[in-house]
């Protein structure tokens, strides 16, 4: 969030859960607002104040029994990014990954460590779907070295980065804000790995640019299943496409969706016949083409 004024909605959930208010935060972004807060038993919603529709928000969360209602109130211009960053924690995955910024102190060190400069709307892997992501690419490390690995919907490109840590030979990073463009690009280079790594600002229409052995997406339910042919057409024969982003109840329309793109579930572990990841009310899915 840069300087502008803001709208802070406050929605009121009630039993209130994280999972809950990740639901919540999913279907409130696409409005769009740009970051949230969990204060139990709220949710705190930021969107530009020009950009703020009651009714619009009124209609995403009368689909919520568990939202009791709602505030709004326009907060002063302040920068937002450096009052978020000063509080972001370090995240372990697995004990394999870590995901940190340069303000972390007394971080041990694993296998894989990503540094990156945290931005509250483009991913810090707190989130769950980015941790599944994580989890995934793990379980497919041999698959990964010198392959071309596509992340659509890079964010601040955690997952590109990754790859390129992971022994990938090129990476493509792929986002349609510019921010997050010039965030993945910075991140990138202060991980050493910017030389393989040629990031992009624009949507899934560049895809057509190349072919791909493996497309990482943790985007929206919409946005996947809007995409879906592009990434099926940009991948190789026998690449792997990770998908996140979505519900565990939205699984089925995934699963769906790919079937008709001649499509087949992969495995997500050791173990093959594990395709799905849940996390929190969450899901991860594999495929291959």
């Amino acid at each position: 969030m840069n300087s502008f004024e803001y709208i802070e909605v406050q929605v009121s959930l009630s039993p209130f859960s994280e999972s809950l208010a990740e639901m919540v935060m999913a279907e409130v972004a696409e409005l769009p607002y740009e970051s949230f807060v969990t204060e139990p038993p709220q949710l705190k919603c930021y969107i530009q104040k020009e950009l703020y529709n009651a009714s619009h928000l009124k209609v995403v969360l009368s689909g919520f029994p568990e939202v009791t209602g709602f505030t709004a109130g326009l907060v002063q211009a302040q920068n937002w990014n450096a009052a978020w960053e000063s509080a972001f924690e370090p995240i372990v995955v697995d004990g394999k990954v870590t995901v940190k910024a340069s303000f972390n102190k007394d971080v041990p060190r694993t296998q894989y460590n990503v540094w990156i400069d945290p931005k509250m709307a483009f991913g810090t892997a707190s989130h769950p779907t980015t941790y599944m992501m994580i989890q995934a690419m793990l379980s497919r490390r041999e698959s990964i070295r010198g392959r071309r690995v596509l992340d659509m919907g890079c964010g601040t490109a955690i997952l590109g980065i990754l790859a390129a840590k992971m022994g990938a030979a090129k990476v493509y990073a792929v986002d349609i804000d510019a921010v997050a463009a010039e965030s993945a690009w910075g991140n990138a280079r202060w991980n050493r790995v910017g030389s393989r790594m040629e990031i992009r600002c624009g949507d899934a229409s560049l895809l057509q640019m190349g072919k791909y052995d493996i497309i990482l997406a943790n985007i929206n339910r919409n946005i996947l299943l809007q995409d879906l042919p592009t990434y099926v057409r940009s991948l190789r024969r026998g690449g792997t496409l990770l998908l996140s982003g979505f519900f565990e109840a939205d699984v089925p329309l995934l699963l769906e969706a790919a079937t008709g793109l001649d499509l087949r579930p992969a495995g997500l572990s050791s173990d093959a016949s594990v395709a799905i990841l849940h996390r929190d009310g969450w899901a991860c899915l594999a495929f291959k083409k």
